[in-house]
């Protein structure tokens, strides 16, 4: 047996999920931090290399997060696991290793802002896997609020 058919079944018995972090969620009206590694990115990050824009939003809060959640259901291996208020938390698994990511959400109505997380629980680069999803996400979510005033 090849390395990589070993390798591929250790792989897909034990699985890559990773245990989900802790702390995830909100804390102090915030979406948790990025590590150091290059593996995430938030729209509160301060630094460059872990920024991206927030989405932006028409209408009320609760339209917003329906459109999220329609963007979301429309893309592959995606199962939210959290929907309150003004949070949503959702688990993206790669097709080939099962790799899982966690993709955080925050509205804020009072500035039409959705704040955006997405972080990979194992390894340490992405290869740009996080970034690529949020603008993927973006890109979707404002095919569904264009119609709105």
């Amino acid at each position: 047996m090849s390395r990589f058919c070993l390798l591929y079944l250790v792989v897909m018995t034990v699985g890559c999920s990773g245990t989900r972090p802790s702390p995830i969620g909100v804390t102090g009206g915030r979406l948790s931090a990025c590590p150091a590694s290059p593996n995430c990115v938030s729209s509160q990050s301060p630094d460059s290399k872990h920024a991206v824009e927030p989405l932006r939003y028409k209408g009320t809060a609760e339209q917003a997060k329906g459109m999220l959640i329609e963007a979301l259901l429309g893309m592959k291996r995606v199962r939210i696991v959290a929907a309150e208020e003004r949070y949503l938390h959702a688990e993206f698994t790669s097709a080939l290793f099962r790799f899982v990511d966690d993709v955080e959400f925050l509205l804020d109505d009072g500035a039409k802002t959705i704040h955006v997380r997405s972080a990979s629980r194992v390894g340490y680069s992405d290869l740009g896997v996080n970034r690529k999803r949020v603008e993927a996400i973006r890109s979707r979510f404002e095919t569904l609020v264009s119609p709105f005033p």
